[in-house]
C-alpha cells in the first residue's frame, strides 16, 4: 500500500514537471489576449501577439492578430476620410454652422467664422449671442432665405440633422456675391443694349424726316407732305415714350394697397381690355390684393400667350392659405434655357421685346409675398401660375 501511493506521488510530481512549461505558456498566452481585448475597448489596435506552438490557444492568437489588422485597417481608412472631410469643409466657401438642441454651436467651419465671428471662436457659444437681431430673424425661419453681412449677400438654408440620435440643426450659407454681380453687369450690359437699339430705331428715322423736311423747304409744291413727316415724328416720339414710361413702371413699382376682391370681378373687368377664357369652375372666392396691380399681371400674361400666338385660358383656385392664379397657353412654348432666364429683366426672345413683361409681374407677386412659376405645359404651350396669399 505505501508502494502504490509512492508511485501515484512520483507519478503526480513528475506530471506536474512535464505540464508545467506549456500550462505558464497557456497562461500566458491566455494573459496577452486579455490585455490585446482591452486595447481593443480602449480603441488601440496596435499590439499584435506572437503566436507559438500549435492548437487552439495558437488559433485564437492568431485570430485576434486578423481581427486587429481588419480594425487597424478600418480606422485608418476612417481617419483618412475625417482628414478628408474636415480639409473640404474647412475650404469650402460655404459657411457651415451645426447647431445643437440648446443652440449652441457644435461645429463651424473657418468661412462661417470669417462671416459670423471674424475674432473669436464659435463653438460652443450660442449662435443667438453671436448674430445680431436681423440674423437672427432669418436664422429662425424654416425656409430658405437670403441675407447680407457687411458688403456680402448669402443664401441660407436650414436642415434637420441627427447626431448621435439627438436632433441639430445644419445650417449651410452660400455666398452670393459674385454671381449676383455677374448677373447685375449682365442686366446692366442688356439694358444698354435695350435702350441703344430701341433709341436708334427711333432717332435714326427723325434724324431722316428732318432732313426731308427740310428739303421740302425748297420746294413750295411739296410743303403739304410737312404735315405727313410731323406726323411720323409724332409717332416715334410717342413710341419712345411709352418705352420710356414701361421702363420707369418696373423702376417705381408702389408697395401694394391690398383690398378684399372677388377673383371673378376682377377677372371679368380684364376681360374687357384683352380677349381670354375663365376656365372652369368660376372662382366664387375673394382674395386681398392690390386690383389694379394684379390686373396689370393678368393682362401682361394674357398679351403674352397672344403673342406666342395662342389665346389663354386663366384660372383661380384656393389653394394653401391663398389662390392660385394660372395662365395657361397653346403657343409655341419655350426653351430650358428660356424658362430659366424668361424672369431677368430686359432679356427677350421677341424683336424689340423690353423684356419687361415677366418681370414686372414677378416683381408685382413677389410684393405681395407670393411667388410665380413658368412651366412648359404637357402637349405644348406655356403655364404661369402665381401664388397669392390671402
Amino acid at each position: 500500500m505505501i508502494a502504490v501511493a509512492a508511485a501515484v506521488a512520483v507519478t503526480f510530481v513528475l506530471t506536474w514537471f512535464v505540464a508545467r512549461r506549456p500550462l505558464r505558456r497557456i497562461k500566458k498566452s491566455l494573459a496577452a489576449l486579455r490585455d490585446g481585448v482591452s486595447g481593443f475597448a480602449d480603441g488601440d489596435f496596435s499590439l499584435r501577439l506572437r503566436v507559438t506552438g500549435h492548437g487552439e490557444v495558437a488559433s485564437l492568437t492568431e485570430m485576434y492578430n486578423s481581427i486587429g489588422d481588419v480594425l487597424r485597417s478600418q480606422r485608418n481608412e476612417s481617419l483618412q476620410r475625417e482628414l478628408l472631410y474636415e480639409t473640404v469643409l474647412q475650404t469650402t466657401p460655404l459657411a457651415i454652422v451645426l447647431i445643437d438642441s440648446g443652440d449652441r454651436v457644435v461645429y463651424a467651419n473657418r468661412a462661417a467664422r470669417d462671416a459670423f465671428a471674424p475674432d473669436d471662436r464659435l463653438e460652443g457659444r450660442r449662435f443667438d449671442d453671436v448674430l445680431n437681431a436681423t440674423l437672427r430673424e432669418t436664422f429662425r425661419s424654416d425656409r430658405d432665405a437670403l441675407f447680407t453681412t457687411g458688403t456680402e449677400t448669402w443664401h441660407l438654408s436650414r436642415r434637420t440633422f441627427y447626431l448621435n440620435s439627438q436632433s441639430h440643426i445644419l445650417c449651410i450659407a452660400n455666398r452670393l456675391t459674385p454671381e449676383l454681380r455677374r448677373q447685375e453687369v449682365e442686366v446692366w450690359k442688356r439694358a444698354i443694349r435695350v435702350l441703344n437699339h430701341e433709341l436708334n430705331n427711333s432717332f435714326a428715322p427723325i434724324r431722316s424726316l428732318f432732313h426731308s423736311a427740310r428739303a421740302l423747304r425748297e420746294r413750295p409744291d411739296q410743303l403739304h407732305r410737312l404735315d405727313e413727316i410731323n406726323a411720323a415724328v409724332e409717332e416715334r416720339l410717342d413710341y419712345l415714350q411709352r418705352f420710356l414710361d414701361g421702363y420707369s413702371q418696373f423702376a417705381r413699382l408702389p408697395k401694394p394697397r391690398r383690398e378684399e376682391t372677388r377673383w371673378l370681378d376682377l377677372l371679368e373687368s380684364v376681360q374687357r381690355v384683352v380677349p381670354f377664357t375663365i376656365a372652369p369652375p368660376l372662382p366664387e372666392h375673394s382674395g386681398c390684393i392690390d386690383r389694379t396691380q394684379i390686373e396689370q399681371v393678368v393682362i401682361n400674361l394674357v398679351k403674352n400667350a397672344a403673342d406666342a400666338g395662342s389665346e389663354a385660358e386663366v384660372s383661380v383656385q384656393r389653394r394653401a392659405g391663398g389662390s392660385v392664379l394660372m395662365v395657361c397657353d397653346r403657343g409655341a412654348g419655350m426653351s430650358d434655357d428660356t424658362v430659366t432666364r424668361a424672369l431677368l429683366p430686359f432679356w427677350s426672345t421677341r424683336p424689340g421685346g423690353s423684356g419687361l413683361g415677366l418681370p414686372l409681374c414677378n416683381e408685382i407677386v413677389d410684393t405681395h409675398g407670393g411667388h410665380l412659376r413658368i412651366s412648359r405645359r404637357e402637349g405644348g404651350g406655356i403655364v404661369v401660375s402665381c401664388w397669392l396669399p390671402d
